[in-house]
Parts: structure tokens; sequence; C-alpha cells
């Protein structure tokens, strides 16, 4: 049987193109499946839009903030719709990379050395970047799709580098440069579906190399031996769990020239566009695209809620006392 389907997207960010493709993708494939599919624009007055859209689940094709960052989620859970992707704590962890650094840190992940600066301690970076060294590489602290990233390479480059990542939220975050192969690995509801290696001509895989035929190459699986593959796959699920993450997820990691993995960021809702990574890991592990769709609606849930007994169900008035 098929369900009723919102899908939204858009959204209010820098990702709002990203966003849109990846929508009309899953609206295609849901329609193929067979399910009632309503566009959900994300913006202004969303609680009303789904209120109206009679929807019995939400596929969320949202990506970066004001999508991903567990305010969306936070609503579909007052109104009490299932939704695609991590819950709300578990998206606002990984949309905040210092923080979710820290969890890293905290389970004994590797992760790369870095620091977070807000727009106002901007022109002090160099101040704050102390002897940490260069190359680096800086980027919002709260973003995807590789929005405002540069690799600076000496000191006058970095003032510059850390505004133009506040100009995506406000804050940026400087970490040590790692050297080495960028992998990403998917998972599908607690497994790991496979990975992928992204090789591409010049420093940092940037919104143009991922987006705009950047010369990027893609390789399925690693060009790693088995055993370095399966720990990085592993080290992956690793960071997907600390974060306490759920339905599907794309992880980030770097692995060096010195045989050391470490992980850079998870992404709870990954895109779904043509070049997209996650559907080509799916495609090799055997998931054509409808088929991952499918997956990941059939994982969509909300956060466990336990209404105490005796609370209305409808607002009680407020009574000013006069």
């Amino acid at each position: 049987m098929g369900k009723r389907v919102g899908v939204l997207m858009g959204g209010w960010g820098e990702e709002r193109e990203i966003s849109l493709k990846t929508g009309e993708a899953v609206v295609a494939a849901l329609e193929t499946l067979g399910h009632t599919v309503t566009r959900v624009f994300a913006g202004p007055g969303l609680d009303r839009a789904l209120r109206a859209a009679d929807i019995e689940v939400a596929f969320l094709a949202l990506h970066g903030r004001m999508g991903e960052d567990g305010r969306v989620q936070g609503l579909l859970e007052l109104l009490e719709i299932p939704y695609t992707g991590s819950g709300v704590l578990a998206s606002a962890l990984a949309m905040d990379k210092p923080m979710a650094k820290k969890l890293f840190q905290l389970h004994n992940l590797a992760t790369p050395r870095g620091y977070r600066v807000g727009r106002e301690d901007a022109e002090r970076a160099l101040e704050l970047h102390g002897d940490s060294g260069f190359p680096c590489v800086v980027k919002p602290a709260k973003g995807g799709s590789s929005v405002g990233l540069s690799v600076v390479h000496d000191a006058g480059a970095l003032v510059p580098a850390v505004a133009q990542a506040c100009r995506f939220g406000g804050e940026a975050l400087v970490e040590r440069f790692v050297k080495g192969q960028e992998v990403t690995v998917g998972i599908l509801g607690d497994s790991v579906l496979g990975s992928c290696e992204v090789a591409f001509p010049r420093e940092g895989f940037d919104y143009d190399a991922k987006y705009k035929n950047g010369g990027a190459q893609y390789f399925l699986p690693p060009r790693l031996s088995d055993t370095r593959r399966v720990n990085v796959e592993t080290l992956a699920l690793a960071a997907y769990r600390a974060l306490g993450c759920r339905g599907y997820g794309r992880v980030d990691l770097l692995c060096s020239d010195t045989e050391n993995d470490v992980v850079l960021e998870v992404n709870t809702l990954p895109g779904f566009t043509p070049t997209s990574l996650l559907p080509k890991i799916a495609a090799r592990a055997g998931l054509d695209f409808p088929a991952l769709v499918q997956g990941v609606l059939d994982r969509a849930t909300r956060d466990e809620s336990h209404v105490a007994e005796g609370v209305p169900a409808a607002p009680v008035p407020l009574r000013i006392a006069r």
C-alpha cells in the first residue's frame, strides 16, 4: 500500500538549489513506487503548509541550516508526523561541527584538531590560531555541501577565509589540514552500505567540485587495502552512533598518507541528486535509486515521547487573574 508522503524541499539557506534537486529526484522515485506525493516547500509558514498537506510521513530532502539542524525535525515532532533521517538532537549535533568533534573525541574517535571562531572574532583569527600551523582548512561551523570552505596556506589568507566562512551562519571552524584520500561511507539503518573515495584535481572537495563539474573522480570501493577499508567503515559507523544518528547518513573521513584515518563529519541528510555520493554507494551495494528511497522511507519515525497522564489533548486557555 502506498503512503501519503510529503517531500520537504527548498529551505531557507545557501543549499536551497541542491535541496530542490534532491527533492525532485525523491518525488519521482516515490511516485514510481506507488506513493501519493505532495511537494512541501520549506520556508516561512512551514507549520501551516504541513498541516494543510494531509500527509502520513515526511521525507526530508532538506540540506544545511534550518533543515538538517534539528529545527524542522522538532516541528515535525510537535505535529506528530514521522520523518526520515535522524532525530532532533542527533541532527543538531551533527550540524554543529565543533560540537560533533567534541563527541568524537569523547568516544576516542580520531578527528583533526580544530577550533571555533565567531564573526565577532574574525579579525583576531591569527591570534587565536597561535601555533596551529599551516595549511589549515576553514569552513562554516554549521553547514554542508562544502559551501564557504577554504584551504589556507599562509597567515595572510586566514582572516579573509574566516570572514568568508562566517557569512554562512556566523561561525567558522578552523581545522588542521590532513593530506590523504577523502573517503565517504554510506549507512542505511545501522549498517554500512559501502564506501567511496573522492579524488579531485584541487585541494578541498568544495561546492564547485561537488556540483559544477569540478573534475571529481569516484572510486568504488576506495583505493585502500581490504583491511583498511573495513577499518575506515567501522570508524564511520562508530561516529554515526556516537552522535545518536538513525535512519541513514553519510560519514566523511580522511585516510592520511601516514596510515591514520580521521573523521571529518556526519551528514544526516545527504544529497540525492544525480551526482550525490550515497546513491552511488547504494547502487554498488545492489540498491537502485528507488530501492534506496524506499529503504529510507521505511525507517521514518519520531523520537519516543511519553505524555504524562492527565495532560489535556488540547491547550488549556490561559486565565489571567485580575
